[in-house]
């Protein structure tokens, strides 16, 4: 039987206890991020780039997700209901999307190293809209065509969206039998995009798009199969060897067939790292620290694409030396997880605390009615 329909009740709107180390490893993951955009933006070989492969870290929050929407709502998302879970995940990730989109405004308007602004409000207006609504609009040629002209990463968010629709919808009544049939499909499908494409790096463009869908089908089932089948580590691993091992797929060489590496990291070890993160052991101090990197992780994964542009801009017109690039990084990559922190105090948070009261209240009242 396909669907396996008994689930334990639970409390709908409460959330339950995280895993610290895999917080802190999304942590580690978002700063690798901004540090590939910052070097790409520079240096367009990634095979010169020493994190040429910081690209994988989607691929590994799109494991992680799985995990974690699989423990956090396996045992009540049928009790829920579709449009619960998805207020729930709209409650979490949309206030950054839109921030992120009216940050990337900005960055067009004010860019202070670009040239003339070649697109009329009207064009303006739609990708804007596009953008806080999550529809794909790839207009902007000087932009590769990206998903989102606005804030690139939002192509993630996009997949992730869809994940969460498919999850909630079906997904979550599989029995294990039926989800590791479509996890081990899902790494076809994957194989012959990566042998296809030379690489695991699309989904974030127009030409690339249903490369993304197929990134995050394998890896999310990958990480839900890893809760399910209660594939934990337990070990004295701790938040330090966990980073270098996750830092270790970042940073790999470029060779002959470095789809085929790209697809054995993918398929095999991000998984592993994540069944390792769930069991590892933790210092008071490195839980603090853990802590603190999961959540700081999400504002600086959709705020730091606005200035990522126009340091592009900036490399263009005055092409940097090596001296000042490692500076400008370096000091860059500080300066957005100081902002991303502002962004989680100051906005995240607050607004998430507000629809989440607004949303309390009215289940209340109508429960009382």
């Amino acid at each position: 039987m396909m669907m396996n329909a008994s689930r334990p009740n639970a409390p709908l709107l409460t959330t339950k206890r995280h895993f610290k180390a895999l917080d802190g490893l999304r942590g580690v993951a978002a700063l690798s991020v901004v540090t590939f955009h910052f070097m790409e933006m520079a240096i367009y070989d990634y095979s010169r780039l020493f994190i040429g492969h910081g690209f994988l870290a989607v691929d590994f929050f799109f494991c992680l997700s799985g995990f974690v929407i699989g423990y956090a709502y396996d045992d009540r998302v049928g009790t829920m209901g579709v449009w619960e879970f998805l207020k729930s995940r709209l409650i979490r990730l949309h206030p950054l999307v839109i921030l992120g989109s009216v940050l990337g405004l900005i960055a067009l308007l004010f860019d202070p190293f670009a040239g003339t602004l070649a697109y009329h409000p009207g064009q303006i207006t739609l990708m804007f809209l596009a953008s806080i609504l999550l529809i794909p609009y790839p207009a902007m040629h000087e932009r590769g065509f990206n998903l989102f002209s606005l804030n690139a990463p939002s192509w993630s968010l996009f997949w992730e969206y869809v994940a969460n629709i498919f999850y909630a919808v079906v997904v979550y009544r599989f029995t294990r039998r039926w989800l590791l049939f479509f996890t081990v499909f899902a790494a076809v499908v994957l194989c012959v995009v990566g042998y296809r494409a030379g690489m695991l790096s699309g989904g974030w463009s127009g030409r690339t798009f249903w490369h993304g869908g197929a990134r995050v089908a394998y890896s999310f089932l990958a990480g839900l199969l890893v809760y399910r089948s209660k594939w934990i580590i337990h070990s004295r691993v701790g938040f330090g060897v966990l980073s270098v091992l996750l830092l270790l797929a970042f940073v790999m060489p470029y060779a002959r067939g470095g789809w085929l590496r790209e697809e054995l990291v993918i398929l095999f070890y991000f998984p592993l790292l994540v069944a390792l993160g769930a069991g590892a052991t933790l210092t008071p101090r490195s839980e603090k620290l853990c802590t603190f990197a999961g959540d700081m992780s999400y504002p600086l994964y959709m705020t730091h694409y606005a200035v990522i542009w126009i340091f592009g801009s900036y490399c263009g017109a005055y092409k940097p030396d090596t001296a000042h690039l490692a500076l400008i990084v370096t000091s860059g990559v500080l300066v957005m997880v100081g902002f991303a922190y502002l962004v989680m105090v100051l906005y995240d948070i607050p607004v998430r605390k507000y629809l989440s009261s607004k949303r309390r209240l009215r289940r209340e009242i109508k429960i009382a009615g």
